[in-house]
């Protein structure tokens, strides 16, 4: 399984999935997070692989 963390919660995806795929099952918006594995930022069309963590950093936009 793939592990992806936000705010201390986490969710487990199966992997071979992209990134957007596996935001879009947890519902979680693309938009509304940063994603980075290993320290290193990670792109939406990123395949997840077995065993990864994903860390997720909550984005705060406004105006």
């Amino acid at each position: 399984m793939v592990k992806i963390i936000l705010r201390g919660k986490e969710y487990e995806v199966r992997p071979g999935m992209t990134l957007l795929s596996a935001l879009k099952r947890i519902d979680i918006l693309p938009e509304s997070v940063i994603a980075t594995r290993d320290g290193e930022l990670i792109v939406e069309d990123e395949i997840l692989r077995e065993g990864e963590t994903i860390k997720l950093v909550a984005v705060i936009s406004g105006g």
